[in-house]
Protein backbone atom coordinates (compact mmCIF):
# COMPACT_ATOMS: atom_id res chain seq x y z
CA UNK A 1 0.00 0.00 0.00
CA UNK A 2 1.18 3.59 -0.57
CA UNK A 3 0.78 4.20 3.16
CA UNK A 4 3.79 2.03 3.99
CA UNK A 5 6.09 4.40 2.12
CA UNK A 6 4.80 7.46 3.98
CA UNK A 7 4.34 6.03 7.50
CA UNK A 8 7.00 8.22 9.12
CA UNK A 9 5.67 11.38 7.47
CA UNK A 10 2.11 10.62 8.50
CA UNK A 11 3.12 9.85 12.08
CA UNK A 12 5.14 13.09 12.23
CA UNK A 13 2.14 15.08 10.99
CA UNK A 14 -0.11 13.50 13.59
CA UNK A 15 2.35 14.10 16.40
CA UNK A 16 2.75 17.74 15.33
CA UNK A 17 -1.04 18.16 15.55
CA UNK A 18 -1.55 19.00 11.89
CA UNK A 19 -5.23 19.46 11.22
CA UNK A 20 -6.84 16.82 9.07
CA UNK A 21 -10.14 18.53 8.40
CA UNK A 22 -9.21 19.73 4.91
CA UNK A 23 -7.73 16.45 3.71
CA UNK A 24 -9.32 13.60 5.66
CA UNK A 25 -12.31 13.21 3.36
CA UNK A 26 -10.19 13.03 0.24
CA UNK A 27 -7.67 10.74 1.98
CA UNK A 28 -10.44 8.43 3.07
CA UNK A 29 -11.94 8.37 -0.42
CA UNK A 30 -8.53 7.69 -1.95
CA UNK A 31 -7.86 4.95 0.62
CA UNK A 32 -11.22 3.33 -0.02
CA UNK A 33 -10.67 3.40 -3.78
CA UNK A 34 -7.20 1.88 -3.43
CA UNK A 35 -8.44 -0.81 -1.08
CA UNK A 36 -11.30 -1.69 -3.40
CA UNK A 37 -8.76 -2.71 -6.02
CA UNK A 38 -6.87 -5.07 -3.72
CA UNK A 39 -9.04 -8.04 -2.71
CA UNK A 40 -12.13 -9.10 -0.84
CA UNK A 41 -10.41 -8.87 2.57
CA UNK A 42 -10.63 -5.11 2.30
CA UNK A 43 -14.41 -5.20 2.82
CA UNK A 44 -14.02 -4.80 6.60
CA UNK A 45 -11.77 -1.78 6.15
CA UNK A 46 -14.24 -0.27 3.71
CA UNK A 47 -17.12 -0.81 6.14
CA UNK A 48 -15.11 0.79 8.92
CA UNK A 49 -14.26 3.81 6.78
CA UNK A 50 -17.90 4.31 5.87
CA UNK A 51 -19.31 3.75 9.38
CA UNK A 52 -16.54 5.20 11.54
CA UNK A 53 -15.53 8.74 12.30
CA UNK A 54 -12.16 8.89 10.55
CA UNK A 55 -11.40 12.55 11.25
CA UNK A 56 -12.14 12.27 14.96
CA UNK A 57 -10.20 9.00 15.19
CA UNK A 58 -7.12 10.55 13.59
CA UNK A 59 -7.34 13.63 15.81
CA UNK A 60 -7.66 11.52 18.96
CA UNK A 61 -4.80 9.27 17.86
CA UNK A 62 -2.69 12.41 17.39
CA UNK A 63 -3.53 13.46 20.96
CA UNK A 64 -2.51 10.01 22.18
CA UNK A 65 0.81 10.33 20.34
CA UNK A 66 1.38 13.72 21.98
CA UNK A 67 0.62 12.23 25.40
CA UNK A 68 3.11 9.45 24.72
CA UNK A 69 5.78 12.02 23.88
CA UNK A 70 4.95 13.98 27.03
CA UNK A 71 5.21 10.80 29.10
CA UNK A 72 8.77 10.36 27.86
CA UNK A 73 9.63 13.93 28.80
CA UNK A 74 8.11 13.48 32.26
CA UNK A 75 10.16 10.32 32.79
CA UNK A 76 13.31 12.21 31.83
CA UNK A 77 12.45 14.92 34.37
CA UNK A 78 12.01 12.35 37.14
CA UNK A 79 8.27 12.95 37.45
CA UNK A 80 7.33 9.30 37.50
CA UNK A 81 3.65 9.60 38.33
CA UNK A 82 3.19 12.28 35.67
CA UNK A 83 4.83 9.86 33.21
CA UNK A 84 2.46 7.00 33.99
CA UNK A 85 -0.53 9.35 34.15
CA UNK A 86 0.25 10.45 30.57
CA UNK A 87 0.72 6.79 29.63
CA UNK A 88 -2.74 6.07 31.02
CA UNK A 89 -4.20 8.96 29.03
CA UNK A 90 -2.37 7.96 25.83
CA UNK A 91 -3.68 4.41 26.01
CA UNK A 92 -7.23 5.57 26.67
CA UNK A 93 -7.18 8.01 23.75
CA UNK A 94 -5.57 5.46 21.44
CA UNK A 95 -8.23 2.85 22.25
CA UNK A 96 -10.98 5.42 21.88
CA UNK A 97 -9.62 6.32 18.44
CA UNK A 98 -10.17 2.69 17.46
CA UNK A 99 -13.69 2.91 18.90
CA UNK A 100 -14.38 5.99 16.77
CA UNK A 101 -13.30 4.13 13.66
CA UNK A 102 -15.11 0.90 14.40
CA UNK A 103 -18.32 2.22 15.94
CA UNK A 104 -18.50 5.93 15.09
CA UNK A 105 -18.41 6.93 18.79
CA UNK A 106 -16.32 6.58 21.94
CA UNK A 107 -16.96 3.51 24.07
CA UNK A 108 -18.31 3.92 27.57
CA UNK A 109 -16.21 2.36 30.34
CA UNK A 110 -15.27 2.91 33.98
CA UNK A 111 -11.53 3.71 33.67
CA UNK A 112 -10.68 0.00 33.53
CA UNK A 113 -8.46 0.02 30.47
CA UNK A 114 -8.69 -3.76 30.01
CA UNK A 115 -12.46 -3.39 29.68
CA UNK A 116 -12.00 -0.63 27.13
CA UNK A 117 -9.52 -2.80 25.22
CA UNK A 118 -12.01 -5.66 25.10
CA UNK A 119 -14.76 -3.33 23.88
CA UNK A 120 -12.66 -2.11 20.96
CA UNK A 121 -11.46 -5.59 20.01
CA UNK A 122 -7.87 -5.44 21.24
CA UNK A 123 -6.03 -8.77 21.38
CA UNK A 124 -5.60 -10.21 24.88
CA UNK A 125 -1.89 -9.33 24.96
CA UNK A 126 -2.77 -5.67 24.29
CA UNK A 127 -5.54 -5.81 26.88
CA UNK A 128 -2.93 -7.05 29.38
CA UNK A 129 -0.68 -4.09 28.58
CA UNK A 130 -3.64 -1.74 28.97
CA UNK A 131 -4.59 -3.29 32.32
CA UNK A 132 -1.12 -2.48 33.70
CA UNK A 133 -1.95 1.22 33.33
CA UNK A 134 -5.43 1.19 34.89
CA UNK A 135 -4.21 1.97 38.44
CA UNK A 136 -2.73 5.26 37.26
CA UNK A 137 -5.96 7.07 36.56
CA UNK A 138 -5.56 10.04 38.95
CA UNK A 139 -8.82 9.45 40.84
CA UNK A 140 -7.86 5.86 41.63
CA UNK A 141 -4.18 6.58 42.29
CA UNK A 142 -4.72 9.56 44.57
CA UNK A 143 -7.32 7.68 46.60
CA UNK A 144 -4.46 5.73 48.20
CA UNK A 145 -1.47 8.01 47.61
CA UNK A 146 -1.05 11.65 48.64
CA UNK A 147 0.00 13.82 45.66
CA UNK A 148 3.25 14.86 47.33
CA UNK A 149 4.31 11.18 47.51
CA UNK A 150 3.25 10.20 44.00
CA UNK A 151 6.69 10.31 42.37
CA UNK A 152 8.30 8.33 45.20
CA UNK A 153 5.78 5.49 44.90
CA UNK A 154 6.77 4.76 41.29
CA UNK A 155 10.41 4.13 40.46
CA UNK A 156 12.08 5.23 37.25
CA UNK A 157 12.34 1.57 36.20
CA UNK A 158 8.63 1.02 36.77
CA UNK A 159 7.72 4.19 34.88
CA UNK A 160 9.96 3.09 32.00
CA UNK A 161 8.22 -0.28 31.95
CA UNK A 162 4.80 1.40 31.81
CA UNK A 163 6.07 3.57 28.97
CA UNK A 164 6.98 0.39 27.06
CA UNK A 165 3.47 -0.98 27.65
CA UNK A 166 2.05 2.25 26.26
CA UNK A 167 4.24 1.98 23.17
CA UNK A 168 2.95 -1.55 22.56
CA UNK A 169 -0.65 -0.34 22.71
CA UNK A 170 0.17 2.61 20.46
CA UNK A 171 1.76 0.32 17.84
CA UNK A 172 -1.37 -1.85 17.80
CA UNK A 173 -3.60 1.21 17.53
CA UNK A 174 -1.46 2.79 14.83
CA UNK A 175 -1.81 -0.33 12.72
CA UNK A 176 -5.57 0.21 12.74
CA UNK A 177 -5.98 3.98 12.70
CA UNK A 178 -3.31 4.89 10.16
CA UNK A 179 -4.42 2.10 7.83
CA UNK A 180 -7.29 4.42 6.91
CA UNK A 181 -4.98 6.90 5.18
Amino acid sequence: MPYDENEDDIERLLIEDVTLYDTAESSTSRSIAQQGDEDETSDNTLDTALNGDVQAALALFAEAAQDLATAGVELGLGRHFACVDYCNQAVEKAAQSVSLLRFGHRSMYDHDLRTLGAKVGAPVVIQDEMARLTPFHPEAFYADTPPEEADEVISAEQASSYLQSTRSVMRWTKSIVLRML
